[in-house]
């Protein structure tokens, strides 16, 4: 298959709005009308329970990483059009022309794509980053942030692939879009979790 096929694909892939479509099909609601109004797998949780969140969760997830590895290792697609493939989900999610262009923040196809991009970093490094960041700062956009900041020094140290660097640039800057509204909030690490240790120590 040509590159230009495998980026189509792969953006084809993150719009669909599975976690949303989850919701339609199997708990006859829109969650978009739960949490934060965004159609993703933490509003399928909170409509649906913890087993429907983490399916829904799984879905957003795959539905970044098997295009994303297909092409890496079976199609062979490398170099710049591989970054384009692996920006493709993220970006597919978070406008899915299935919802209007109105997509979710992205963070599970996120965790996807760079499973398919780097196999072990992501799982390790990644999501590492994401469960500590989330837990230490209340507030998602600064969470997820951080923990992007975190993968680029590990990159910066350890791989300095242009391609990753590129893919991860979008990929923040798709984050920080999509979360803009958080950032009118301080990251409340007080009330996160570093915070209540210390004030245990």
């Amino acid at each position: 298959m040509t590159d230009l096929l495998w980026i189509a694909i792969a953006f084809f892939a993150g719009s669909l709005p599975l976690s949303y479509w989850i919701g339609r099909v199997f708990l006859r609601v829109d969650i978009r009308t739960y949490g934060d109004g965004n159609p993703g797998g933490a509003n399928v949780w909170k409509a649906g329970g913890k087993w429907w969140g983490i399916t829904a969760i799984l879905a957003d997830a795959f539905k970044g990483l098997i295009p994303v590895a297909l092409a890496h290792f079976w199609g062979g697609v490398a170099g710049w059009p591989l970054a384009a493939v692996g920006m493709a989900p993220v970006l597919g999610h978070a406008y899915t022309p299935f919802l209007g262009f109105n997509g979710g923040k992205a963070l599970a196809v996120t965790f996807g794509v760079w499973t398919g991009l780097a196999p072990w970093q992501a799982p390790v490094v990644l999501g590492l980053a994401f469960l500590v960041w989330l837990k230490t700062l209340r507030v998602e956009g600064w969470a997820v942030t951080a923990g992007m900041a975190t993968l680029l020094v590990y990159l910066l140290l350890f791989d300095r692939d242009p391609v990753l660097l590129v893919v991860w640039l979008v990929n923040t800057g798709v984050f920080v879009v999509k979360h803009r509204a958080d950032f009118r909030r301080p990251p409340d690490l007080a009330n996160g979790w570093l915070g209540r240790f210390v004030r245990k120590s």
